[in-house]
Parts: structure tokens; C-alpha cells; sequence
């Protein structure tokens, strides 16, 4: 994808650029604008609205994402199959490979918004299924597992998450909520773009799992996450956000984990977060790499 845009070809031409290069990018601006649709279709907002539900983002292989910067983030990353925008939006908005482009206005974006505020864009991305090989992964890096997280918010931030900390894998129980939720993709805020996620059995997954690859979890009586020595690969197991980790999950974790409050002993909240527990923890992995 290229990230020139109209206004700065022209500005190059209020300049005195009249060579080649700037001549034939303006040409091809111009008739990429001429595939820009004018018609916001009844249709069309009723399919994008549709896309709230689980069952039709899988049917079609899609998801939504809305606004200037977690859709920019997206193009070149994932197919774009429809994309709707503002006047301002185009103003400024790089030269497109989407199959369905329509500009609207304010109001008609608004009525096909899933967002309160609708943030000028939105867009419909292709996915599809990866198969990976995990124990390859994991013999040589760090990645996450998410036992039953329910909450698209949750789940949108430890994306995010892993993509700050660099972690490029998570591996989720069929339980844990589909990352192509529109409120988890709004949360990824980009990171899904560089953090793939697999929905598998974890059961399966660690059982078959060499017996020196380390998998981790958090609990109450494990032991203090800023003591305890922390590999540079693995499995670092997040539990659902009201039960935590699964008795059968809990019974395959061989490095057992607890983040201690501050001071020892304080009458304090009864449990984290899992998407603050998840930071707390990648951030002490990560630190601890960074002094090895």
C-alpha cells in the first residue's frame, strides 16, 4: 500500500513539481477516486450492521473495524472488501486496493457505525485460518494462553498487549470470546495486524507439549513472579476473568506463578484484571530477558 495522498501530491505541485513521477501519481490518484462509490446502499448498512454477530463474520471470513487509525493499521495487513469514509477521511487517506469503496457523509456513517462516535471510516477486512505447528513456536518464544476470557474488551487489550511486549502468538480455548468481535478489534487498537490467534483445545495443546517446554499460570499459592527465575519461551496460561484457570488447564501447568500485592499482608482487592494481570506479567518476562 502506498501512503501518498492527495493533498500532499498537490502540495508537491503548488511547488513547481511537474516531473514525471509527481504527474503519474496524480493521474493515478485521480482514477483511483473514480471507483469511489457515492451510494450508501440500505443493503449495504444492514450487511455491515450484521457483523455484530459471530455467525455471519464467519460465514463470510470478515470483521468490521472503525476509525482513521485502526483502519489504517489494517490496510495492508488484511484484504479490505468494503470501506466506507467521509469527505475528510478521502482528503487524506492513501491510495486503496479495496474491492468496494463508498463515500458518505457523517450522517450516513452513522446509521452503519457500531460505535457511538463514528470516527470518520470504517471497513470490512477479509480473515482466514492459519495452521501452525505449536510446539514450534513455543520451543523458541514466548506465547500466551487464553483459557475462557469472556470480555471482547479484555481480550482486544492482551492483543494489544502482546503486540507492545512482542509476543506473536496466542493460543485461545474455543470458550474464550472471538477476537473478531467488533469491541475486541476496536481494543486491539492495531495489534491484530501483527499478533496471530489460534483457537484450539489448550488441553490438547500442552499435553502434547515436550516435557522442557515451560507453561505458566498465575494462582494465589504459586510463587513470586519477582524471585522466581522466568524463561526466555513458553506457555503463559490467562485464566476467564471470574474463575481463572480451568481445573483441567490448572492440572498441565508445571510453573506456578503469583503476583504478590503491595505491602505483604494489606487487605486489598481479591484478584486482578486478566488483562492487567496479563501486563504485569509479560512486563516481568520481558524484563527479566532483558537482563539475561
Amino acid at each position: 500500500m502506498t501512503s501518498i495522498s492527495a493533498r500532499s501530491i498537490l502540495k508537491n505541485l503548488e511547488h513547481g513539481c511537474t516531473n514525471k513521477y509527481c504527474l503519474l501519481l496524480l493521474f493515478i490518484f485521480v482514477r483511483k477516486r473514480e471507483n469511489v462509490g457515492m451510494m450508501f446502499s440500505k443493503n449495504q448498512i444492514k450487511y455491515i450492521r450484521s457483523l455484530e454477530l459471530k455467525k455471519n463474520r464467519k460465514a463470510g471470513h470478515v470483521f468490521l473495524a472503525e476509525g482513521p487509525k485502526l483502519v489504517g493499521d489494517l490496510l495492508g495487513h488484511f484484504p479490505c472488501r468494503f470501506l466506507a469514509g467521509t469527505a475528510e477521511w478521502f482528503s487524506t487517506a492513501p491510495i486503496l486496493q479495496v474491492d468496494e469503496v463508498v463515500q458518505v457523509t457523517e450522517e450516513e456513517l452513522a446509521r452503519a457505525s457500531l460505535l457511538k462516535t463514528p470516527q470518520q471510516v470504517l471497513a470490512v477486512f477479509g480473515w482466514q485460518e492459519e495452521e501452525v505447528r505449536p510446539i514450534d513456536i513455543l520451543s523458541h518464544s514466548l506465547c500466551l494462553a487464553l483459557d475462557g476470557v469472556q470480555d471482547p474488551g479484555n481480550l482486544g487489550t492482551i492483543v494489544r498487549l502482546a503486540d507492545w511486549f512482542g509476543i506473536e502468538h496466542i493460543f485461545c480455548s474455543p470458550g474464550t470470546v472471538d477476537i473478531y468481535n467488533p469491541k475486541a478489534i476496536q481494543a486491539t487498537m492495531g495489534g491484530i495486524a501483527r499478533v496471530k490467534l489460534h483457537y484450539m483445545s489448550l488441553f490438547q495443546l500442552i499435553t502434547t507439549l515436550r516435557e522442557n517446554i515451560p507453561v505458566y499460570g498465575t494462582f494465589l499459592d504459586g510463587q513470586n513472579i519477582y524471585t522466581r527465575p522466568l524463561s526466555m519461551n513458553g506457555l503463559l496460561v490467562m485464566g476467564n476473568e471470574g474463575k481463572g484457570i480451568s481445573p483441567e488447564i490448572s492440572a498441565l501447568i508445571n510453573r506456578r506463578l503469583y503476583i504478590p500485592n503491595y505491602p505483604a499482608g494489606r487487605d486489598t482487592s481479591e484478584s486482578l484484571n486478566v488483562a492487567i494481570a496479563t501486563a504485569i506479567v509479560c512486563a516481568e518476562f520481558r524484563r527479566q530477558a532483558s537482563c539475561q
